[in-house]
């Protein structure tokens, strides 16, 4: 979805190599799953837009550059904090699997965060960034998921995990909000 947001050839090749780093994540999950059972198969069939996550939501679609670079600096934190957890798993074949992607994830944050920043230069940018902010802020805080998730309190009680799906959700927003300041940009309610 990137790719034709992208404003010249350089930040085209960027969004394919980080493109080709997100279908790594995929056969890395793929593989420690079929470990234990689990067919992922179907989700190389399935549109972005089928998955239960996004179905009638619109924050997965970037319609800007500005939106690019908030989904990247902002976004995939989302994804970081959750990671940064499974390294720490109980289950030690999902806990190595993670350390490779949470390297790919830095790499990915540090390139929304140039592309924010650059953006930033100007009032018109920060105005972009605020509406791309703005816009996607409530698919980010739904990925967490209900924070009364009966769910996680279990896997965090199994050591799947370490945070429930509202601590950890709270430990994103201190993340992200100096970003988001930093940046000029108003933290959306």
């Amino acid at each position: 979805m990137f790719l034709p947001l992208a404003p010249d050839a350089e930040e085209r090749q960027v969004c394919a190599e980080r493109a080709v780093e997100e279908y790594d994540h995929y056969k890395i999950g793929k593989r420690v799953l079929a470990d234990i059972g689990v067919d992922t198969g179907y989700m190389e069939k399935q549109r972005l837009a089928d998955r239960d996550l996004f179905a009638g939501h619109e924050f997965h679609t970037c319609t800007t550059w500005a939106e690019r670079g908030i989904f990247s600096y902002i976004g995939e934190e989302t994804a970081m904090v959750m990671i940064s957890e499974f390294a720490q798993s109980s289950y030690k074949p999902w806990a190595e699997a993670v350390r490779t992607i949470i390297l790919d994830e830095k790499i990915h944050i540090a390139h929304g965060a140039r592309v924010c920043r650059n953006l930033a230069r100007t009032e018109e940018g920060r105005e972009e960034l605020q509406r791309g902010l703005d816009r996607l802020w409530p698919g980010f805080v739904r990925i967490f998921g209900s924070p009364r998730s009966e769910r996680s309190k279990l896997a965090v009680r199994f050591g799947l995990r370490q945070t429930t799906n509202g601590e950890a959700r709270d430990i994103w927003r201190e993340k992200v909000t100096p970003r988001i300041k930093s940046l000029g940009l108003k933290v959306p309610e």
